[in-house]
């Protein structure tokens, strides 16, 4: 059973795996250790992480990024149409109610909704760790940043579904990290906890926690988060001031020409990459728009005084975390930076003044959140024993139940789950009804979720309620409400319950028995409960099942069509090259000319008419070019092969015929029969070797070949079978030898010896 786990990332994804006593990150088809989140479609297949990104440029128009930031949103949703419009080139629209895009897809225009696309990219994601691991995969744990609301969340793990992947829990990226960080520390206190700070500045937002350790358990105290900060803000800061300098300099307009925009967007991330570790970074855009190539110099300074007004907003999440958690940067015993952006020297001095602390170095930024989930998803995995470790996270928003009033009830709203309350929790509420009714979750403070989101949660109708008696008295209804391990609300359950009198007797302190009366609270009957919420209805996600499942195996034969074809043009062209160079001698002179015009005409074919065929008709092809040319090859390799066995069974014969002739002591004890036997079969191998070696010496190089390297190994194998044992045979032990000299006082104890013999004899 396979344990993974995806940190689903807006610019890239890592894989990690549990495996060897240890926690792996692995990696993609081009050994790349992070897999860039995109998904791009074309007239024939979809392309899919590395795949897409190399079609970022040409195929713009069809390839969709900022895959994360569209979970669980809809098209009309402010910061959808602000933001998330502006930075995707593909056309956004609404698909089944949620947010979507329009691409060109088998040369038409099509549509599919967010969580088809994170589907498609997770299927992208599985069949990397697959090939990995040789393996299936199936249990997971995914990360999302702990801002993401119960739509986005659930959003995600549909996606998971749909891409047949069983994920066990998703969990918060920093919760994640703060795994990775306590499980591998061996001096955590018993008591008073180890306060930890982690910062997690990503690709298009901040995050940061602090986290309390003792002894084989983290509890997260607080959490802040700017969604609206991140590595492409900074991106987009760069941007534009190049593209005015742009302007300026080469008479350019970057803006109107969205390859153009593309074309920057890259080189101001790698601007930024460099500024990181340099104080200035040269940027060259090859034909950036209109056939002009530009250049350039930023420096770091320069790039800071652009960007103020970001790194400004880097301290006020950090004091909103504190003040949440109720400390202050005394607190504070550590502080740990993960996601790329912190590398940003001026962000690391930022969090090094508002903490007054050395910024650690305990983890990996890029791998430690992937790392930590998979380290949760071992924990949680019945098949890997690993070291006992609790993670108490924390609900980011509160949330409250509302119900229509009744005349018996004056508050129609409560706070079910609070800020920081811990996950899971189940509670259960008691309601008072003799009908049924519906209950109404939503967030309590709509400003602090992401803009454009609906507080709204769900509902939750509660069915068959009834009166608990003939006189029309309201029933006691309890409701189990639950935040699950993936942070996502539901009504488990509903039932109604009866209030019964218990009598039981008891003895008091004078010995006298008495009567006592108690009442309890007994389960009656459960009741139905009928749920809404942004979940997929179960007809959705069937459809999406199924045309992830067609999309997939058309993939799956495209590529493997593509590599058929491949397969057959390499064969042409290596085939052709080598006919008349190295195999020239081993073909027929007679089918040779007809060969040469075979291949050239499957080469030719290839970029014709045969550029767009089934792969049953490229197997066929190779397969038919092959019956002419697999015996050349065959010839060539035993030509190549076979002085190389030739010199092999000699030596073998010289080796083992010396060492039956010797005399060293160490084959003294071997029968001088045993001996020439040895002599004898070396002697038969080096006939029977000659003897073929003539023969073939007789055969032209085209012809099929009478000797074998093969043979000549079978042969050289079966001569050390024989002479081996032989050779090996042990000494036998050597017989003891009896003393033949006595001292005079070893004589007269032989005799007084025999004396105690006799007179024992004598006795009996």
């Amino acid at each position: 059973m396979s344990v993974v786990g995806f940190d689903l990332g807006n610019l890239q994804s890592v894989i990690s795996v549990a495996r060897n006593r240890g926690i792996d990150v692995i990696c993609n088809e081009v050994s790349n250790r992070a897999t860039p989140s995109l998904v791009s479609f074309g007239l024939k297949q979809r392309f899919l992480g590395e795949a897409a990104k190399t079609q970022e440029v040409s195929n713009f128009k069809n390839t969709v990024s900022n895959m994360k930031r569209l979970a669980g949103r809809t098209v009309g949703d402010a910061e959808i149409q602000e933001v998330e419009a502006k930075l995707t080139p593909v056309e956004l629209v609404d698909v089944d109610g949620q947010v979507g895009v329009k691409v060109n897809y088998l040369g038409e225009q099509q549509t599919f909704s967010n969580i088809q696309l994170i589907a498609m990219y997770l299927g992208k994601l599985r069949d990397i760790t697959a090939y990995e691991i040789q393996n299936a995969v199936s249990d997971c744990v995914i990360t999302v940043p702990g801002w993401f609301t119960d739509s986005q969340r659930r959003a995600v793990l549909s996606a998971s579904e749909i891409a047949g992947l069983n994920c066990l829990r998703l969990v918060n990226d920093l919760t994640a990290a703060a795994l990775g960080y306590g499980i591998t520390k061996l001096d955590l206190p018993e008591e008073k906890p180890r306060n930890v700070v982690f910062v997690d500045i990503g690709h298009s937002d901040y995050s940061v926690q602090v986290v309390s350790f003792v002894k084989g358990q983290l509890t997260v105290r607080s959490a802040a988060y700017d969604i609206h900060f991140g590595g492409r803000d900074f991106d987009q800061v760069i941007m534009e001031h190049l593209a005015f300098e742009f302007k300026e300099k080469y008479k350019i307009d970057v803006w109107s020409n969205k390859k153009a925009i593309l074309r920057l967007r890259v080189a101001a991330e790698k601007c930024k990459r460099v500024l990181s570790a340099n104080p200035q970074a040269a940027v060259n855009i090859e034909s950036i728009m209109e056939d002009r190539d530009v250049s350039t110099i930023v420096n770091r300074s320069d790039f800071e005084e652009w960007a103020q007004h970001l790194f400004g907003r880097t301290a006020d999440t950090l004091q909103k975390a504190l003040a949440k958690a109720g400390m202050s940067a005394a607190d504070i015993d550590a502080v740990e930076l993960v996601g790329g952006t912190t590398r940003i020297p001026a962000i690391k001095t930022t969090v090094k003044q508002v903490l007054g602390k050395e910024i650690s170095t305990t983890l990996n930024q890029d791998e430690a959140i992937s790392r930590g989930a998979a380290l949760q998803c071992a924990i949680i995995s019945p098949v890997f024993k690993v070291r006992d470790f609790r993670v108490n996270d924390i609900c980011s928003y509160p949330i409250k139940l509302s119900w229509d009033p009744t005349p018996e009830e004056d508050d129609t709203e409560i706070v079910v789950f609070d800020r920081n309350n811990s996950i899971p929790s189940t509670k259960i509420l008691t309601f008072t009804r003799s009908e049924p009714f519906t209950l109404y979750a939503s967030y309590v403070h709509p400003e602090e979720i992401p803009r454009g989101i609906n507080p709204w949660i769900g509902q939750f109708t509660i069915k068959n309620v009834e009166p608990a008696n003939s006189s029309g008295e309201p029933s006691d209804i309890k409701v189990k409400v639950r935040l699950n391990i993936h942070g996502i609300l539901s009504v488990e359950s509903a039932y109604t319950v009866e209030e019964k009198e218990h009598v039981e007797e008891i003895t008091n302190k004078d010995g006298e028995k008495e009567t006592k009366k108690t009442k309890k609270l007994v389960k009656k009957a459960d009741l139905p409960v009928v749920s809404g919420t942004t979940a997929l209805s179960k007809p959705l996600m069937d459809k999406y099942i199924e045309q992830e499942s067609q999309m997939s195996s058309s993939d799956k034969l495209i590529a493997a069509t593509e590599a058929a074809k491949n397969s057959l043009e390499e064969y042409g062209y290596e085939m052709r090259d080598k006919v008349e160079g190295p195999y020239a001698a081993y073909i027929d002179p007679g089918v040779k000319d007809q060969f040469l015009k075979d291949l050239n005409a499957v080469v030719d074919w290839i970029y014709d008419e045969g550029d767009d065929q089934p792969k049953s008709v490229y197997v066929e092809k190779l397969n038919a070019l092959k019956k002419i040319g697999d015996p050349v090859v065959e010839r060539y390799r035993e030509a190549e092969e076979r002085p190389s066995a030739e010199r092999g069974l000699r030596n073998t014969i010289e080796r083992l015929t010396q060492e039956a002739m010797s005399q060293d002591e160490k084959y003294s004890h071997i029968p001088p029969q045993d001996k020439q036997d040895i002599v004898d079969r070396a002697e038969r191998a080096r006939r029977w070797l000659d003897d073929q070696l003539a023969k073939q010496a007789n055969v032209p190089k085209y012809d099929t070949p009478v000797l074998l390297s093969r043979d000549i190994a079978q042969e050289e194998n079966a001569v050390i079978a024989f002479a081996t044992p032989i050779l090996n045979k042990p000494k036998p032990a050597p017989k003891p030898e009896a003393d033949t000299q006595m001292t005079e006082d070893d004589e007269g104890n032989k005799e007084e010896s025999q004396g105690e013999k006799e007179n024992e004899m004598d006795i009996d």
